[in-house]
């Protein structure tokens, strides 16, 4: 393990443990947004307040994670909030992976709502659909953006978003496509909303809620 992976690992960590101690305060029965870095990143309470509305929502995202992951930690990222609703973005990470098989991301995620549904089956859950990408010019390291852009493409992007939404019918869950409105006319995610390519800024976040305030 090289020094960047072992700090992104201390940094989760230390994520998961405050979000162990967070979820003692937390207040049931709320929303909960789980998921990976795009959601973690997600400013959700700050664009709450600067839309008028009062819904309280917990966001337990974290960097770096893949649906494996999740799996290991199931009740600092889901259980421990005791949420009414949830809303779900992960799997881009394995997406990104070297080792990517869409089977094998589905095989997990499915696993991730069984879990969900033996241990809150009130819930309602939520699935997302994965972002698009866009390899902007701006990212000056060109071999992070050869390794990042390998496999996260807007094609296996698509066809992964096709896939768990056939996941979500089996499932009895909602598939949300919140990126209307995130696209230029090529598919890929506007540079105006993106930091390196695949993570947002404010303004795309303000987008997703947009489309995702009929849900809340």
């Amino acid at each position: 393990m090289d020094v960047l992976q072992e700090q992104m690992r201390r940094e989760q960590e230390d994520k998961l443990e405050r979000y162990r101690i967070l979820n003692w305060y937390a207040k049931k029965g709320e929303i909960l947004f789980t998921g990976s870095s795009l959601m973690e990143q997600f400013p959700v309470n700050e664009l709450l307040l600067s839309n008028g509305m009062s819904q309280v929502i917990y966001n337990r995202g974290i960097g770096g994670f893949t649906t494996a992951d999740m799996l290991q930690h199931m009740e600092e990222m889901v259980f421990g909030t005791e949420p009414s609703r949830i809303f779900i973005n992960i799997g881009t990470n394995d997406i990104g992976s070297a080792e990517y098989r869409l089977e094998a991301l589905l095989e997990r995620y499915e696993e991730i709502l069984s879990r969900i549904r033996e241990g809150l089956p009130q819930a309602e859950i939520n699935m997302m659909a994965y972002y698009p990408v866009n390899e902007v010019d701006k990212v000056c390291d060109k071999e992070w953006a050869r390794a990042a852009f390998f496999t996260r493409t807007n094609r296996n992007i698509a066809i992964a978003n096709a896939a768990v939404e056939k996941l979500a019918v089996e499932k009895g869950c909602r598939f949300i496509d919140a990126n209307e409105g995130l696209t230029d006319e090529n598919g890929r995610l506007k540079k105006e909303f993106t930091v390196e390519g695949i993570h947002m800024y404010a303004n795309g976040y303000q987008v997703v809620l947009d489309n995702l305030k009929k849900y809340l």
